[in-house]
């Protein structure tokens, strides 16, 4: 018998996701997840994002609290609580810090619930940890990046490697991992910058120190995937990265596809199944500011590869104009609503992803056995990149021009990933990962392990 099925009452998990799509689909699987190891589970939000969350969760398992978001911010609108619908990105530091002001009604709130085992909270809401503190609640740190890229920004800050050289775009290789060459724009502005500073770095500067005061890190990615990295995190810093992932493939009993009421991309992909003919799913993520220049060239790559393709664009999507759809209406479909993705890449028709490879996308079409095309653009992306093509090889990378990728590079890399030889390649690549990926999270196996011993140690602790 397990140590923990002796004790009552059962683990109390509280779990804070950042307002963010991509932060909170993740926890919302982690949710889940703590489920099936017999925790109660509590999970913070606030009002705008709830409905979302409501709709992606069962009604009664797990307790919904909402907060309210601070107003009055100097330059966000009123009634923005996610940074996806923020006016630009340049406002991220101004919202991920007005978050802090969430704090009293956060312990608040926190006072009046049952004995609380945990709390699981996102990286920029790293004031969650000193009201952990303050209540003697052990705290596990979420910060949604996979051991590679986390491997790689420290080995490169620690040895001083960002400011070998003057230009950001001189190669080096990295001390602990010799056979991996980066640049400075390989990373997250402003460690671009050979002495990185500003707003933007404090706030990451805080976010360290929090995590490394935290009981543990918890790594939405498997053992098996990325053995190297996770056993350097865990020799040379703390706290202990615990890989739990990949979160996907935990099933949220809400948006699981109903049959009798699919979407219009559905359908359509379903026709694309009856024709035999293999499509390209195309989509950048929620946050990626792309330029109406950057968009031609895309959908011009796009006609001229006479690939079929679903695109799914965000906030500046209106810009490609009726024409085009028009134009490639036989074989192309725009689709300018959330989607979800992991339906999409799961359906059997669809054959590569061209992607910005956020850690999230890189996951789902790994489970989902599509290789990606990687057009990385902001955070970490131009490491996973590395990292999909390089190193587990389920991928091929997209070459920019001067910051563009133009419409003949697209055309040309899209037909190679859809029918050539080195798309075959990572085809098949692709699938023996996603086998490791679903053998992680079996009752025993690593992940599965992972979590049911940390869940359990932290309980005895309490």
């Amino acid at each position: 018998m397990s140590l923990l099925s002796s004790y009552n009452p059962k683990p109390h998990v509280v779990l804070f996701p950042f307002m963010s799509k991509g932060h909170i689909i993740p926890l919302l699987h982690l949710a889940r997840l703590l489920l099936d190891h017999r925790a109660t589970v509590t999970l913070f939000t606030t009002p705008a994002n709830r409905p979302y969350i409501v709709q992606s969760l069962s009604d009664d398992d797990i307790t919904i609290i909402d907060l309210p978001f601070p107003g009055n911010i100097p330059g966000i609108p009123p009634g923005i609580e996610s940074t996806d619908k923020l006016p630009s990105m340049s406002l991220f530091v101004s919202f991920a810090r007005a978050t802090k002001l969430m704090q009293p009604n956060f312990e608040n709130v926190l006072q009046t619930l049952p004995h609380v085992t945990c709390i699981i909270f996102d990286q920029f809401l790293h004031w969650t940890l000193e009201s952990a503190k303050k209540f003697g609640i052990p705290s596990l740190g979420f910060n949604g990046m996979s051991a590679y890229s986390s491997a790689i920004c420290q080995d490169a800050v620690v040895n001083g490697l960002l400011s070998l050289h003057e230009s950001p775009d001189e190669p080096f290789s990295l001390t602990n991992f010799p056979w991996i060459k980066v640049t400075r724009n390989h990373f997250v502005y402003p460690f671009t910058e050979r002495h990185p500073s500003g707003p933007l770095f404090d706030f990451i500067t805080e976010i360290t120190i929090a995590l490394s005061n935290s009981y543990g890190l918890l790594v939405n990615s498997f053992y098996e995937l990325e053995p190297l990295f996770v056993d350097y995190l865990n020799r040379e810093s703390k706290p202990k990265a615990f890989c739990v992932g990949p979160l996907c493939l935990t099933r949220l009993p809400k948006m699981e596809p109903v049959l009798h009421n699919k979407c219009r991309w559905i359908q359509w992909l379903d026709q694309k199944l009856a024709q035999g003919n293999p499509v390209l799913y195309v989509a950048f993520g929620s946050q990626a500011e792309i330029s109406s220049t950057q968009l031609k060239e895309i959908a011009g790559g796009l006609e001229e590869s006479k690939v079929s393709f679903l695109w799914v664009v965000r906030k500046s999507g209106t810009e490609l104009g009726e024409e085009f759809e028009h134009r490639i209406q036989e074989r192309g479909m725009v689709v300018k609503e959330w989607v979800d993705q992991k339906q999409i890449l799961e359906h059997e028709i669809v054959q590569g992803f061209l992607s910005h490879c956020g850690w999230n996308s890189v996951l789902e079409s790994i489970c989902s056995e599509v290789p990606i095309l990687a057009w990385p653009m902001m955070a970490e992306q131009h490491l996973n990149a590395k990292m999909v093509v390089e190193e587990i090889k389920i991928g091929l990378r997209v070459e920019s021009c001067n910051g563009i990728i133009e419409a003949e590079s697209l055309k040309n890399k899209v037909k190679e990933l859809m029918e050539g030889e080195n798309g075959n390649e990572v085809r098949k690549k692709v699938k023996e990962v996603a086998e490791a990926a679903r053998n992680s999270i079996k009752d025993g196996s690593s992940s599965f392990r992972t979590l049911s011993q940390l869940i359990e140690e932290i309980h005895l602790h309490n």
